[in-house]
Parts: C-alpha cells; sequence; structure tokens
C-alpha cells in the first residue's frame, strides 16, 4: 500500500521517468476565449507525457520519451526541443504521418481542445523502447496511445514489459471522446486499464466523463473499486483528493495567480515524480506537485521555464 507518509521504494536505475504517448503541436490562441474567434495562436512545445518528461528534467531528475512523431517540419521542431532540453530522443519515432496537434484556446478554468490527430498513434513497441522501459524507475502513459491502434497493442506490451521489470506504472486517465475511434466504447476500455496502473490521477473533468456526475470522494472510491492502488483526483481551484483505499485526505492548491490552465495537471504529475524519485514521502511528492502547478499557473503554455525543484521548494516553503 502507498502510505501517504511513506517513501516508494526503487530500483537502482539511471532514467527516473518514461514517459509513453504524444508528442504534439499545441496551437493556444492568444486571446481569452471560448468560441474560437482568435485570429492569432502561437505554436508550442505540447502532448501531456512530453510536457511531464520536459518539466522533469528543468526541475532535476531524469526523463525520456517516447511518442511518434511525422517526417515533418513540425516533428523536427519537436524533437529539436526535447534535444534541446537534453532529453534522449532516440525513442521518439518519425513516421509517414502528419505531426498531430491540438487548438487551444487559452483559459482560466479548463480550456477547450480541438484535436488533430495523425502520427501519434502510430508509436511502434521498438527494442529501444523495451531498453528503456528497463532502465526506468516509472513508466508513466496517457489515454492518447490507447485511444486507437497500433499504439493501444503498444502500450499493453510496454505495461508487460513494465511489470517484469518492477518498474511504477502511473496512468493519467484523460479520457476524452474526440480522441477515440467512432462508434467505440474508450469508456469501458480506459476503465479496464486502470487495474493496471499503479497510481492515476485524474483530473474532476475526466471521472465526469468516464464515470458521471458525482461528488469526488464517491469518483475516487470508483477508480479505487477498478484496482487503481493511488488515486489523486485534481479539483482544480480545490486542490485534490488523495485516497490509498484506507487513507483519503484533502490538500489545498498553492496557486495564488491564474494566467494560463494549459499544462497545469502535468505541472502537478512533474513536482509529484519529482518528490517521489528524490527521495519524499508521497505526502512531501503531493506538496511539490502543487507548488510546481502553482508556479505553471503564473505563465502562458503548457511548458515554461521552471527553475530547480529545491528552488520551488523554497519559493513556496516546502520543507521536505
Amino acid at each position: 500500500m502507498y502510505r501517504l507518509d511513506n517513501r516508494i521504494a526503487f530500483q537502482d536505475k539511471p532514467l527516473d521517468l518514461l514517459t509513453v504517448g504524444e508528442l504534439l503541436i499545441d496551437l493556444i490562441s492568444a486571446d481569452y476565449e471560448d468560441n474560437f474567434e482568435s485570429s492569432l495562436y502561437q505554436k508550442c512545445f505540447g502532448g501531456s507525457p512530453s510536457n511531464i518528461a520536459m518539466n522533469v528534467k528543468k526541475l532535476g531528475i531524469q526523463s525520456m520519451v517516447a511518442s511518434a512523431v511525422g517526417e515533418d517540419g513540425l516533428g523536427t521542431f519537436l524533437i529539436q526541443h526535447l534535444q534541446e532540453a537534453g532529453i534522449d530522443t532516440s525513442c521518439v519515432q518519425q513516421v509517414d504521418h502528419a505531426t498531430s496537434m491540438v487548438l487551444v484556446t487559452k483559459s482560466q478554468d479548463s480550456p477547450v481542445p480541438i484535436f488533430y490527430r495523425g502520427a501519434d498513434y502510430y508509436l511502434a513497441f521498438t527494442p529501444s523502447l523495451s531498453a528503456a522501459i528497463a532502465n526506468a524507475k516509472i513508466v508513466h502513459f496517457s489515454c492518447w496511445p490507447i485511444s486507437m491502434q497500433p499504439a493501444r497493442h503498444t502500450i499493453e506490451q510496454m505495461l508487460e514489459a513494465a511489470r517484469q521489470q518492477q518498474a511504477l506504472v502511473c496512468f493519467d486517465p484523460n479520457y476524452h471522446p474526440m480522441i477515440w475511434q467512432r462508434g467505440e466504447n474508450g469508456i469501458e476500455y480506459v476503465k479496464s486499464m486502470i487495474g493496471k496502473a499503479d497510481i492515476v490521477k485524474p483530473s474532476e473533468d475526466d471521472a465526469e466523463r468516464l464515470f458521471g456526475p458525482d461528488t469526488p470522494e464517491n469518483q475516487v472510491r470508483k477508480f479505487l473499486a477498478l484496482g487503481a492502488k493511488l488515486v489523486i483526483m485534481t479539483l482544480g481551484r480545490e486542490g485534490a483528493l488523495v485516497s490509498n483505499g484506507q487513507e483519503t485526505e484533502r490538500f489545498e492548491t498553492l496557486a495564488t495567480e491564474v494566467v494560463d490552465t494549459t499544462g497545469a495537471g502535468d505541472a502537478f504529475w512533474s513536482g509529484f515524480y519529482t518528490g517521489i524519485t528524490t527521495g519524499q514521502t508521497i505526502r512531501e511528492a503531493l506538496q511539490l506537485g502543487f507548488a510546481v502547478s502553482a508556479y505553471k499557473l503564473k505563465y502562458t503554455g503548457a511548458v515554461v521555464d521552471l527553475p530547480h525543484y529545491q528552488t520551488i521548494q523554497h519559493l513556496y516553503h516546502i520543507n521536505p
């Protein structure tokens, strides 16, 4: 059981975090609006797992991305961003499909997306990916790669390999019907994946899309009932509700200024992963997650120029 005041014991491996899933372009509106009336959009590095990998590298731990991009200028742009951050790109595959992108309105609440998918779901299980899993303490994945074949089969192979290598498996159940194949019950498949993960971090919106409206307490119980060992449900301005089935606690947000919510959940994951891989308790890592998220919320874009995690701990008066 993942008790809140305990540390997670990891094997001695060179890679702290392997994120597997989408690497794509975020086109973010210059204006705050919900109807896509803005005539100006900024091209940004994007894709939730890739954002997390970029963030944790800046925070001070080792990360790697496994994803697929197009053999085009946008794919090159994304790969170069990773390389400039000092991240190994040997598991970023270039395929004969257009690089995926998401059109997003800048928002102080929940951003509204439109998805344009191409290369991202052609991720293959390669020897390089198998080697990366063997070297990783944590393997993280999201709903994007499981929503379409052949990437879904790749994730299934990845999960089997991660179990064999005793990696901590973490799942972002960010289900959205627009990324799923028409006519398929994606909700049931996502539910079937929850029990294959050690830690899941749904947002309140994720939970409602999967289970329908309910209280946060009831939603968390549903994730636990499906086999999750630790559930971290982020609640926006209300912080988070965290449970391992025996301990259930609410945590307050540390955010005081909100410029753009894009990537706030990724920032939380990033702080949390940095905390648990640097020897902090789960409770302390959760606080670091809130601090990194609060820092990110002051800036536009999913990936911002984060300082080292110890600097963030000092800024937000966190003492691990």
